[in-house]
């Protein structure tokens, strides 16, 4: 099979280049694997052409590429493969990861991480399973989110819909707001530290907008998670009559994952997503969501109101750093959290096949779209719609080697 050694020089803290020089490249060596081609990035997108381009010199031939990077370049990747006009699909893409970004969400999710790992070693272990002879790759779920203009008469006057494509997470409210703003930190702060200022800087602020959850196929409704059993059931709005869910905001938390149940090494946000990649087949989003009015104490929205529900967001975001925690929180009568009782879950973790999240004209926030780092806005009037998708067959899509 075709390979490719491809790696960008300048994210995370910088080292990607030290790290395939002395490491990576070596360890093929000794292996007796000589790449087709090495390739450091040079731009914003090129991974794109150089993967599409290596593509073109091997016609209808899956190819294995060497990836060192973060979950952004990989989504740069996926975006430009999937945006280059094709009379059919290109043949499938085995990527061996080398972690080289800020979170790697990914990477942490397929490789546990403990104390007793090596540094070095740990970020050579989907390179391992690439030598190792057996090739075995994890397919790839992927999140497309297409943002919607509003309807005009007559509609080809109408701007054209937005696509973008996540192998980690979409999301809107707090999380998006936390990667618009921590953009503007990255060159004083490279370091995960800039996420929790970012999250400091928007803590207080509640969403508005309207969302519709849909079923994935399988069971052939909407499923939220249960603590009292650990289980995902059928969400008591929706049958298979009448599968749509309908929900209102404020929202102070909204994020769905594919592919990875952790967006850091101890950040479990979505802790039961991983289950889906055992499932053959599968297309499904898991969505953690947070609505303020859930709250036995809420009585309207005001000042006061938000920074006393910062606090208890707080809460659940560190929770989600104990093994995630936070989605068996619940609420007292009083609104205080606790894991007792059979009052309402703090958290919605739901199950879904997909959503739509149309956001308040008025709420400039509300309308920001984070898909793996990525960030969209969506056009006053507009809204996003984002749907899980699985590969076409074992011959196309990317999968990782793991």
């Amino acid at each position: 099979m075709p390979l490719l050694v491809v790696y960008n020089p300048v994210c995370g803290d910088r080292s990607a280049k030290a790290l395939f020089d002395n490491h990576v490249l070596p360890l093929l060596s000794q292996h007796n694997l000589t790449p087709d081609k090495v390739v450091a990035t040079e731009s914003s997108g090129h991974v794109g052409n150089i993967v599409a381009d290596f593509l073109t010199s091997f016609p209808d031939q899956p190819i294995s590429v060497i990836l060192g990077s973060g979950d952004g370049t990989l989504h740069e990747l996926i975006n430009i493969l999937n945006n280059i006009p094709s009379s059919k699909p290109f043949p499938r893409v085995h990527l061996a990861l080398v972690p080289c970004g800020t979170a790697n969400a990914l990477y942490s999710s397929l490789f546990l991480t403990s104390p007793e790992d090596d540094p070095v070693q740990y970020k050579l272990k989907s390179v391992q399973a690439f030598i190792s002879g057996n090739h075995r790759s994890v397919p790839l779920n992927l999140a497309i989110s297409v943002i919607s203009p509003p309807r005009v008469a007559p509609p080809a006057k109408a701007a054209p819909k937005q696509f973008s494509i996540s192998a980690v997470v979409a999301s809107t409210a707090l999380h998006a707001s936390i990667l618009h703003d921590s953009e503007a930190l990255r060159e004083t702060d490279p370091t995960m530290e800039r996420f929790k200022t970012a999250a400091f800087q928007n803590i207080t602020r509640w969403y508005y907008a309207t969302v519709e959850l849909f079923a994935r196929k399988g069971p052939e409704v909407v499923e939220v998670y249960d603590p009292a059993t650990g289980t995902f059931v059928s969400h008591e709005s929706s049958t298979e009559d009448e599968p749509i869910v309908d929900l209102v905001g404020p929202f102070a938390y909204f994020l769905s994952t594919v592919n990875v149940d952790r967006l850091e090494p101890a950040f479990r946000i979505t802790p039961k997503a991983k289950d889906l990649l055992q499932e053959d087949g599968t297309a499904a989003l898991d969505l953690v969501m947070i609505r303020p009015m859930r709250d036995p104490s809420y009585v309207m929205d005001s000042e006061e109101a938000r920074k006393a529900f910062a606090e208890k967001i707080g809460a659940v975001l560190g929770a989600a750093y104990q093994d995630g925690a936070h989605v068996n929180l619940r609420y007292a009568e009083d609104g205080s959290i606790t894991t007792e009782g059979d009052g309402p879950t703090v958290v919605e973790y739901v199950r879904c096949g997909g959503w739509a999240w149309e956001p308040d004209d008025i709420d400039e926030r509300a309308h920001l779209v984070c898909a793996d780092g990525d960030i969209l806005t969506i056009p006053t009037g507009g809204k996003v719609t984002c749907t899980a998708a699985t590969p076409m067959n074992d011959q196309t899509g990317f999968a990782v080697y793991a």
